[in-house]
C-alpha cells in the first residue's frame, strides 16, 4: 500500500478515537455532549442598531421580546438546561462580543432571533401627455419647440411577503467555522480527549480532519433544527419559506464553535405581520414553536434519531 494511503487511514483511524469510544455493553459514546447544557439566545440588533422599521415599531424591540419570552419559556420547561442571554436590554453587543460569549460560556447550541423585511412595491400608473417647452440654440439662432413628455403617478406600497425562515450559514462559510473550533477546542473535547487530542500539532492532519468532521456535525445538525423549527411553523398555519443557508451574513453564525441557527420570525414591513410580531399572541406562538423544534432537536441528541413529531395544539407547559 503506498504510503500516501496508509497515512490518510491513519488519520482517520486517530481521529476516530479521539472523538469516539467503545463503552462496556457496545455502547458507542461521542465526547460531543450529545444533551443540550447551555444555549444561547441571542436577541438581534439592540441599541443605536434599530434593525428593521416597520410602520410603528423596530426589529430590535421584537426580537428582545421574544427572545426574553424565550428565555423564561425554557428555564420553565427544560430547567436542567442553562439560558444564556447576549443582551436583555436595548443595549448593542458587537457581533464580536455576542460570539465571544457563546463561545466562552461553552453554549451547546445558539439561537438567534430577528425579524425579516422586504423592500415596498413600487408602483405608477400612466396619466397621459403632456406638451413641455424646449430651446435650442444660442442667441439670434435659438428657437423654442414642444414635445410631448408621458405623466405617471408613482408610489408605493407595503410587500405582502410573510412567512418566517430560519438560517444556517452556507456551505462555503465552513472555513470560518472550522476557525472558531480550532479557537474554541474545548467546547467539545472532554477533560481526556483534551489532553490526546493537545499532543497533535494543530496544524496535523489528524487536526485538520478531526476540526473538519466537526465542523460537518455541526452544519448537520444546525440543518437538522432550522427544519424542525420551520415543521413546527407549518404545523401552527405560519406560512414557511423553509430552512436556508445565509449566503451574506450573518458572520456571528460561523464565528461560534457551536450548531447555530437564525430565526427570522417575520415580516415587519408587512403590516399584517407586524401586527402579530408586535402582539402578545404571537409573540407567544413564536416561542411555543422553537421551544418545541428544541425539545425535538434535544430528543434527537439524546436518542440519536428523529424527535417524533407531536400534536402541535398540545400545550408546551
Amino acid at each position: 500500500m503506498a504510503r500516501g494511503a496508509i497515512t490518510i487511514i491513519l488519520c482517520f483511524a486517530v481521529t476516530f478515537c479521539i472523538i469516539s469510544a467503545k463503552l462496556p455493553g457496545g455502547e458507542q459514546h461521542t465526547y460531543q455532549r450529545s444533551s443540550l447544557r447551555t444555549i444561547v439566545i441571542d436577541a438581534g440588533h439592540g441599541g443605536r442598531d434599530e434593525g428593521a422599521p416597520g410602520a410603528y415599531s423596530f426589529e430590535k424591540d421584537i426580537a428582545l421580546s421574544i427572545a426574553l419570552k424565550l428565555q423564561a419559556e425554557l428555564e420553565e420547561e427544560m430547567p436542567e438546561v442553562k439560558v444564556v442571554m447576549t443582551r436583555t436590554t436595548d443595549t448593542y453587543p458587537s457581533l464580536y462580543d455576542r460570539a465571544n460569549l457563546a463561545n466562552y460560556v461553552k453554549g451547546d447550541l445558539f439561537i438567534s432571533v430577528h425579524c425579516n423585511s422586504a423592500d415596498p412595491i413600487k408602483q405608477s400608473e400612466f396619466l397621459g401627455y403632456e406638451n413641455e417647452t424646449y430651446y435650442k440654440g444660442k442667441g439670434s439662432k435659438r428657437k423654442q419647440y414642444t414635445r410631448k413628455v408621458a405623466q405617471y403617478r408613482r408610489w408605493t406600497t407595503p410587500n405582502p411577503a410573510k412567512g418566517t425562515e430560519t438560517y444556517i450559514w452556507a456551505a462555503h462559510k465552513n472555513e470560518d467555522k472550522e476557525l472558531a473550533m480550532r479557537e474554541n477546542e474545548s467546547l467539545y473535547l472532554d477533560s481526556t480527549t483534551a489532553k490526546e487530542a493537545g499532543d497533535f500539532d494543530p496544524d496535523s492532519p489528524e487536526k485538520m480532519i478531526l476540526y473538519s468532521l466537526k465542523t460537518q456535525q455541526y452544519f448537520t445538525r444546525s440543518a437538522n433544527l432550522a427544519l424542525t423549527v420551520e415543521e413546527e411553523f407549518k404545523k401552527i398555519g405560519r406560512i414557511s419559506r423553509e430552512a436556508r443557508q445565509r449566503q451574506v451574513g450573518i458572520w456571528v453564525l460561523q464565528a461560534t464553535a457551536m450548531p447555530s441557527i437564525l430565526v427570522e420570525t417575520g415580516y415587519i414591513s408587512n403590516p399584517e405581520e407586524e401586527d402579530y410580531l408586535n402582539s402578545q399572541t404571537g409573540q407567544q406562538e413564536i416561542t411555543d414553536v422553537i421551544v418545541r423544534a428544541l425539545k425535538r432537536y434535544r430528543y434527537s441528541l439524546e436518542h440519536h434519531t428523529i424527535a417524533p413529531v407531536t400534536d402541535s395544539t398540545q400545550s408546551t407547559h
